[in-house]
């Protein structure tokens, strides 16, 4: 490798982030910092990446798109078959960590999972373009292909069966996570960054505090 990835750095410098500037609740912090990115137009505001551990112990992460926070959990849709889907109904727990370099902020998130209601799933099905709703007839996700012919096949298959009407497919639909910690970070000089923890106690109250950098 030519390049000199030791030496790559960014120092942040654009904001501060204090006790006083943040809500007692943390969703609605975080509702207010996903507004400022999509008002900010940083690339993919809704990306998160999401981890999790499978029953083995095993431990993957990958990307996904937030699709709503709705009775203080955060909603996404998946195939209930894929890798991660699978480890999600396993282990019922999974780390999610949003990064907005652009504001120089990261959240990162801990909580248990649950699926979404079906009327749920099929709501938000419902709303997405066909292709799409195609799309998640034709891959069975994580699973192995011989090459990209296979998905290509399968994706007019069932173009040819749903010519207008595409039901939700019993192995697709959402997880919700319901969190237990959060963290906002924002960048500092230094790499003296910000960050305030949200933990939730037994008792089911938000407690508060600072962390070091």
């Amino acid at each position: 490798m030519k390049s000199k990835i030791a030496d790559i750095r960014q120092d942040y410098s654009k904001k501060a982030l204090e006790e006083s500037d943040v809500l007692n609740h943390p969703i609605q912090q975080f509702e207010i910092w996903l507004e400022e990115a999509i008002k900010a137009e940083v690339m993919e505001p809704t990306a998160l990446n999401v981890a999790t551990v499978s029953k083995e112990g095993a431990i993957s992460s990958r990307t996904v798109l937030l699709k709503g926070v709705e009775e203080n959990a955060f909603v996404f849709y998946t195939n209930y078959n894929s890798r991660k889907g699978q480890a999600l109904q396993d282990t019922k727990k999974a780390a999610l960590n949003f990064f907005w370099p652009e504001l120089e902020r990261q959240v990162c998130i801990e909580g248990t999972v649950e699926k979404v209601s079906e009327e749920t799933s099929d709501t938000y099905f419902e709303s997405r373009p066909y292709k799409s709703k195609v799309g998640a007839w034709a891959s069975e996700q994580s699973s192995e292909i011989s090459s990209k012919n296979v998905i290509v096949t399968r994706f007019a298959k069932y173009a040819a069966k749903f010519i207008t009407k595409v039901p939700r497919p019993p192995h697709w639909g959402g997880f919700a996570v319901n969190p237990t910690r959060i963290e906002f970070w924002q960048g500092r000089p230094s790499r003296l960054h910000d960050r305030i923890q949200y933990e939730k106690n037994e008792a089911g109250v938000w407690l508060r505090s600072r962390l070091a950098p």
